[in-house]
């Protein structure tokens, strides 16, 4: 009989709450330990199914530690500014600020129903305002150092959202959000000058445990490439000869002989026509048209290459040779200079251009980089990928930001007295087609007095990007409530850095970077008492629909949390999501699946309900002991999915035999991270006190984790034939005589020749034969 799992998970979530066994203690004896996830964004839809796979997962982790003696920080908060919220809001024609307190209410629901050991005294929300005042302070911050700064460029501009969008929010030519087109256009726009700290970002990498994929991945964005500026004198058709000329940047000096062309970007040559270059109607629709399709069209692998001969020549300054200049998309103008020198020899672009359009490919020799440096009079360079952060949207939902416009001073920061400012409540902020900001249309808001001279101003219009206020999240748990400072340096310094940080992998390019960056900043002007914000950085897959595919609302293949936890329980959900898969992957869900690990709970139920106490009981002492180390070695190395496994194992094992009280007590605390609500009602069935939640996590014992004899397979030629009992730490000699012994095994090798025998101690023997 199944036991009512919705009884049992109210009753201990309950009592969790009333012991505030889950909040953190600012400072102590302990060793501290703090845990932390992704906060979520809080839409309309509610909880998705592959959130809890994060939240799970930590908090195992968490409640371990909590067992182990650590003062554990495991906090939750919402991630509430953004275009989903809003333009749902826009749709249903209501203000996003309700819509939003809607949706928390509804996340903190289906959380809390899953019970997740957060500390709920700590819950932020980047749309409050006592919240975004410290955002908006630290934006001032960045302004006041110089690294905040308006600037006119070329932005990716969303159709469908109305909005500017950072390069990184631009994927395969769509909007990341919507997947819509973008398109770019020329506009004012804040930046935050985070190529300044490019290569600490870099270099700091080698101080931290990551995920070697996730370094790779931070280490590919930032894009670092050592090389060399080279001055090519032009020699443009109507002028004079020489007037000109152009830098490239490139990693190769050496390889200047063989360069047989330069390719300039579109953008170059889209400046070179703005200051009055003659160039035919076919290079001015060429530029044209290439300045329309995105960066990642023009550069991507595959991509059919174009270009257009602009009739400049080039003069090779290694051999003083002419060599035609070329426009050509594979080149971008943020890039380096925006300007290349090809080898067609030593570069496969390069090559694949050369034969395309007909260009030379000469086989000439390379010369040491310092002397090919020297020869032509080149600059050494070091340039990054990484371009500084756009950091305006021109939408209402969002952080303001905290500066006012005077003709006489020009731009003046709020002072820190008159923050936050406010987002006004308004009636109408639907985005424009024009690129301003609906909070330019409300005049009694953005007019104002000057903080310098009091004299007129209006405020900035813009707002911030959804990632300022997730860039600094972690340091406002540490001191939520704190009005006079964003975190106090005494709890700063106690809690920092965060010891194990969990996320998806769409998050370790963007957020993780502007997140460290965000922390390196504050850390240089003496805010904050780390450098790197987190030691530890681990990722994990998605949850797939059954067939595969992602899960999305269009095609009506999504899982919805809440109808799992009222059928079958929070616990059935926990260890389920656990048990799908290696966490680091991408798992499909299943409903089976699900029902199977239900089940499981239930025989652990009816194993505790007809528990009957034993004094001793040798015959499983080392299976119990053996089995809960390993689910323990398996927390720590993430390896949710055997740790599962491993339960199911040992309640087979056991089943039909009792066990000792201390072994249940073992068994029930071990199993309380993945099933606490199960786990509890147990220890209660068992006439134990308290909660699991306050035990020691279970010390083993040596002498039972040594195996006299296990079960061995024997394979021949890979094939099982037999399995002998054997030492798991027998000798290859041992085992082969047991193995050969066997009559299942005879009858496969009889008169065949052994080539050899492999010999995994402890595992498996496999006998190759011809």
């Amino acid at each position: 009989m199944a036991y009512n799992h919705q009884e049992i998970e109210k009753k201990w979530q309950d009592r969790w709450e009333q012991a505030g066994i889950f909040h953190a203690k600012d400072g102590g004896e302990k060793q501290k330990f703090y845990c932390l996830i992704e906060f979520p964004y809080p839409s309309n839809a509610g909880l998705h199914i592959g959130h809890p796979r994060s939240y799970t997962a930590l908090d195992v982790i968490a409640r371990k530690r909590r067992h182990q003696g650590y003062n554990v920080l495991y906090p939750i908060g919402w991630d509430a500014f953004g275009l989903p919220t809003e333009n749902y809001a826009i749709k249903m024609r209501r203000k996003p600020q309700d819509v939003t307190t809607e949706n928390i209410a509804t996340f903190k629901r289906q959380l809390r129903s899953l019970g997740l050991s957060f500390d709920w005294s700590r819950e932020v929300n980047t749309t409050d305002p006592n919240y975004y005042k410290w955002t908006q302070w630290m934006f001032l911050e960045f302004f006041k150092a110089g690294l905040a700064y308006k600037t006119s460029q070329p932005i990716n501009w969303c159709l469908s959202c109305k909005i500017g969008l950072a390069n990184e929010e631009v994927v395969n030519g769509k909007c990341e959000r919507c997947g819509g087109p973008t398109e770019k256009r020329d506009k004012e726009q804040w930046m935050i000058a985070i190529t300044k700290y490019a290569e600490r970002l870099l270099a700091d990498l080698d101080g931290v445990h990551y995920l070697e994929k996730i370094k790779t991945q931070q280490r590919n964005w930032i894009g670092k490439s050592e090389g060399a500026e080279i001055d090519f004198v032009l020699n443009v058709p109507g002028q004079e000869p020489g007037k000109h000329n152009v830098t490239v940047f490139t990693t190769r000096p050496d390889t200047i002989f063989g360069a047989t062309f330069l390719v300039v970007s579109p953008e170059v040559g889209k400046k070179w026509l703005d200051v009055g270059w003659n160039a035919s109607e076919s290079v001015r629709e060429y530029v044209e048209t290439s300045l329309k399709r995105e960066e990642m069209d023009r550069t991507a692998e595959g991509t059919e290459k174009t270009g257009i001969d602009t009739g400049v020549v080039a003069i090779n300054p290694a051999n003083g040779k002419e060599i035609p200049v070329w426009i050509a998309d594979y080149v971008l103008g943020n890039y380096g200079t925006g300007s290349i020198m090809a080898v067609p020899q030593h570069d496969e672009r390069d090559r694949d251009f050369a034969q395309t359009f007909g260009l030379p490919i000469v086989d000439e020799p390379l010369v040491p980089f310092d002397e090919a440096v020297e020869k032509v009079a080149g600059r050494k360079k070091t340039n990054y990928k990484l371009r500084d952060w756009v950091f305006s949207r021109q939408r209402y939902w969002g952080e303001p930001i905290p500066l006012v416009w005077c003709e006489k001073h020009q731009w003046v920061a709020v002072p820190d007295e008159q923050l936050p400012v406010v987002l006004p409540e308004v009636e109408r902020y639907e985005p424009t087609d024009t690129g301003e900001s609906p909070l330019a249309a409300i005049t009694d808001w953005v007019n104002t007095t000057c903080p310098t001279c009091g004299g007129p101003a209006k405020r900035e219009t813009d707002t911030m990007p959804n990632w300022a206020g997730s860039s600094w999240y972690f340091l406002r748990y540490i001191d939520a409530h704190n009005d006079q400072a964003f975190a106090s340096q005494d709890k700063l310094t106690y809690w920092m850095p965060v010891d194990l940080y969990n996320g998806g992998n769409e998050h370790t390019t963007l957020h993780l970077l502007y997140s460290r960056f965000w922390n390196k900043f504050l850390f240089d002007q003496g805010h904050v008492p780390t450098s790197e914000p987190y030691a530890r950085r681990h990722s994990h897959g998605l949850v797939m629909a059954s067939d595969g595919t992602k899960m999305s609302k269009s095609k009506g293949n999504g899982v919805n949390p809440d109808e799992i936890v009222s059928e079958y329980g929070a616990d059935a959900l926990r260890m389920y999501i656990l048990f799908m898969g290696p966490f680091e992957e991408p798992v499909p869900w299943s409903l089976n699946g699900l029902i199977g690990v239900r089940r499981f709970l239930d025989k652990i139920e009816r194993y505790v309900s007809e528990w009957i106490e034993v004094q001793t009981n040798n015959e499983v002492a080392g299976t119990v002991e053996r089995t809960l180390k390993k689910v323990s070695d398996d927390i720590e190395s993430f390896k949710f999915n055997t740790a599962v496994s491993t339960f199911m194992t040992l309640f087979n094992e056991i089943a039909g035999q009792s066990v000792t009280r201390e072994q249940i007590k073992k068994i029930l605390v071990v199993l309380g991270p993945f099933a606490p609500h199960l786990a509890n009602e147990c220890w209660e069935k068992i006439g134990e006190k308290g909660l699991v939640e306050e035990q020691p996590w279970p010390e083993f014992d040596a002498r039972l984790l040594v195996q006299d004899e296990i079960e061995m397979g024997v394979q021949v030629n890979g094939k099982a034939r037999a399995a002998i009992r054997i030492s798991p730490t027998a000798d290859e000699v041992t085992a082969k005589q047991l193995a050969l012994a066997e009559e299942k095994v005879q009858k496969h090798i009889e008169g065949k020749e052994i080539v050899k025998i492999v010999y995994v101690p402890g595992r498996i023997l496999n006998i190759v034969v011809k």
